[in-house]
């Protein structure tokens, strides 16, 4: 059990001090001392360490170590996992230092400003409560439900991270969740329509119509995209290969997920025009990109959008006047899924074709499409084959 005693001493200049000196014994049997100045702090903390050592949530380190150190030591980590070349590339270890850092842990001269943060709180008194407490200072800013939701994700990984190295016992984050207004958060997919790809199409030059029409067929990431290269086509099967991706900073990784590594056929146009763009490419051989730059490396996608796919949307828009509808180029995938519903492949197909993580996600996002009889027609089918025969 934990003792109180009181300790008196005089400094070097003649000062007479006292402080409250706890002492106890931790689960691992280790001694353990800690002072106070004042006596009801140390009955505080010996009712704390009490019922934490009899819990078995007891850990040392959760008294001094604060959530910023917490957050400190899992970036640190995310570095050296990056440096050896595990899972982590830079794009994911810089979106989650920023989340982190801005809003979790909030560090001085940072773009954004939030004094919500938890970064002081020790892990010892780190709970659900302070976790849900943040969540709502963070709604309260304005912060949305997405992005929210992935501030408190960063978060409940770095801590994870922290129950791992023994700096807490449990991680409180992990049971907090967040909502918000019906619908809010939640973004009904629309792809762009047939008739506005296919004026985009026209109005680009054979090159980049064709990565268009490859977009906008085979539903792959922008990053999967540009890290394709063309022994990753069959052009006897007729389909493509994906295992990888390219993030913006020009690192090779694998795909987002398991599900991500897939085969996607292609129709015999799209396999016909990829032969003549590999002929008359300067880059064609077996590992060169399918897509690449100028000079045969990754295609910035920033660069691309810039140069080349939002002027040529700014033209087709003041040629076609408002019938048009602007798209952003992730809204290819979106059409490609659509038109996967449309031609009548089984949910469980598209899913495949799309590299989503389950079904779960496809469904969330593309369900609305799938099409289906009225429900009155349904009610009577039902009817009929129940109670059509004086049932």
């Amino acid at each position: 059990m934990a003792t109180i005693t009181k300790r008196r001493w005089t400094t070097g200049k003649g000062e007479k001090r006292e402080a409250w000196v706890l002492a106890y014994t931790d689960a691992a049997g280790a001694r353990r001392k800690q002072q106070f100045e004042k006596k009801r702090d140390a009955d505080a903390r010996r009712v704390e360490v009490e019922g934490q050592i009899v819990g078995g949530t007891y850990r040392h380190e959760a008294a001094t170590k604060s959530v910023e150190d917490a957050v400190t030591d899992y970036l640190n980590d995310l570095v050296a996992r990056r440096d050896r070349g595990e899972h982590v590339t830079e794009h994911y270890y810089k979106t989650t230092k920023a989340q982190l850092l801005n809003y979790v842990a909030p560090q001085p001269g940072r773009a954004i400003s939030f004094d919500g943060g938890i970064g002081a709180v020790k892990l010892s008194q780190c709970t659900a409560r302070t976790i849900s407490d943040l969540r709502d200072r963070l709604r309260d800013a304005g912060v949305g439900v997405v992005t929210t939701r992935r501030i408190l994700g960063s978060l409940s990984r770095a801590l994870t991270y922290a129950v791992s190295k023994d700096m807490m016992a449990a991680n409180p984050a992990a049971t907090v969740r967040v909502t918000g207004k019906r619908g809010e958060g939640s973004k009904k997919v629309v792809p762009p329509t047939k008739n506005a790809l296919a004026a985009v199409i026209k109005a680009a030059d054979v090159n980049f119509a064709l990565k268009i029409k490859f977009a906008a067929a085979s539903g792959l990431r922008a990053s999967e995209m540009h890290a394709l290269t063309w022994n990753k086509i069959d052009f006897d099967a007729r389909e493509v290969t994906v295992d990888s991706r390219v993030d913006v900073y020009g690192n090779m990784d694998t795909t987002k997920s398991e599900a991500g590594i897939r085969k996607i056929p292609l129709a015999a146009t799209i396999a016909t025009e990829l032969k003549a763009w590999r002929i008359r490419s300067k880059f064609a051989r077996d590992g060169d990109l399918v897509f690449p730059d100028t000079k045969g490396g990754y295609v910035q996608h920033g660069n691309m959008l810039k140069r080349n796919f939002r002027p040529l949307l700014e033209s087709v828009a003041e040629t076609q006047g408002r019938k048009f509808k602007p798209f952003g180029w992730h809204a290819l995938r979106h059409f490609a899924i659509s038109t996967w519903i449309e031609a009548g492949l089984q949910p469980k197909t598209i899913q495949t074709f799309a590299g989503h993580s389950s079904l779960a996600v496809t469904m969330s996002r593309y369900g609305h499409m799938f099409p289906s009889e009225s429900h009155t027609a349904a009610m009577d089918k039902i009817a009929a084959s129940v109670f059509g025969n004086g049932a």
